[in-house]
This record gives structure tokens, C-alpha cells and sequence, in this order.
């Protein structure tokens, strides 16, 4: 277990993620969560700039039930909102050199499933979640 104080996000984040652009449908973000078995991607700019979050709640949300409209139409919502409309701007993020303990209690306070690992310019390099850290766990108690 003490091995597992030494790991940081690096030894464990998932390196060049699958991401989405703010112009992706949440059709096409539906097809490539059911694909992957993600629960969310990283938004990002052509250059790899993060702009955001996306999650499988995010997408729920687009069929909320309000005065306006009791029963969203699933093609049209599906069709016709982009990412950019749901996605979570300026998700909480970690860096590649922090300790996993602290990822593990950021993931347990902040009930997160994973995170963005970005630098300070706010490049995309990795996604670590509740599986990474698991993972880094279970390594730790093998001989």
C-alpha cells in the first residue's frame, strides 16, 4: 500500500484520450460514449486547448422538462444540440505531477468519475479515472 503513496497521475492517466470538438452532435458524442464505454470526454480546440467537459449527465440534461416544453423530441435534441450547449466550461482538472492520493480524495469530495489532466497553459494530456486509480491500488498491494 505505501507504493501507492508514491504514483502520480502520470503512472496511471489514460495519455491522448479520445476528445470532441464543441461542433459534435450529441448523436455522434452518444455513439462514441456507447462505443467506448466512457463516461464523458474532454472538449477540445484543434490544437488541443481544453475547452471543456462532457459526460453522460451532461447529455441527459439537454431533455429537461421545463414550461416551454414537457416532452423533448430525442431527434431533434439528438440532431440538433452540439456539446458546446451541455458540456461543462472549465472543468476541474489535474496535473500530470500530483500525487494519486489526492486525485483519489478530489474523486470521492467532489464525486467525480475522472478528470481532465491538463498543463497551466491548459493543453490536454490525459483523463485519469476512478478505474486508474483502482488500478494504481491494486498495484500497489502486488508483490
Amino acid at each position: 500500500m505505501y507504493k501507492f503513496l508514491q504514483y502520480t497521475v502520470r503512472d496511471y492517466m489514460t495519455a491522448d484520450p479520445i476528445t470532441v470538438s464543441v461542433e459534435t452532435t450529441l448523436r455522434e458524442l452518444e455513439t462514441l460514449l456507447e462505443q467506448h464505454t466512457f463516461n464523458g470526454v474532454p472538449v477540445v480546440s484543434s490544437g488541443n486547448q481544453l475547452l471543456g467537459f462532457v459526460t453522460k449527465l451532461d447529455v441527459l440534461k439537454a431533455f429537461r422538462f421545463s414550461t416551454d416544453v414537457q416532452v423533448p423530441h430525442y431527434d431533434e435534441i439528438m440532431d440538433g444540440t452540439l456539446v458546446e450547449a451541455v458540456m461543462t466550461r472549465e472543468p476541474v482538472t489535474v496535473r500530470q505531477d500530483l500525487p494519486l492520493t489526492r486525485v483519489l480524495m478530489s474523486m470521492i469530495e467532489l464525486r467525480n468519475k475522472c478528470f481532465p489532466v491538463a498543463d497551466e497553459a491548459g493543453k490536454l494530456h490525459g483523463v485519469i479515472a476512478r478505474e486508474d486509480v483502482l488500478h494504481a491500488l491494486h498495484d500497489s498491494t502486488s508483490g
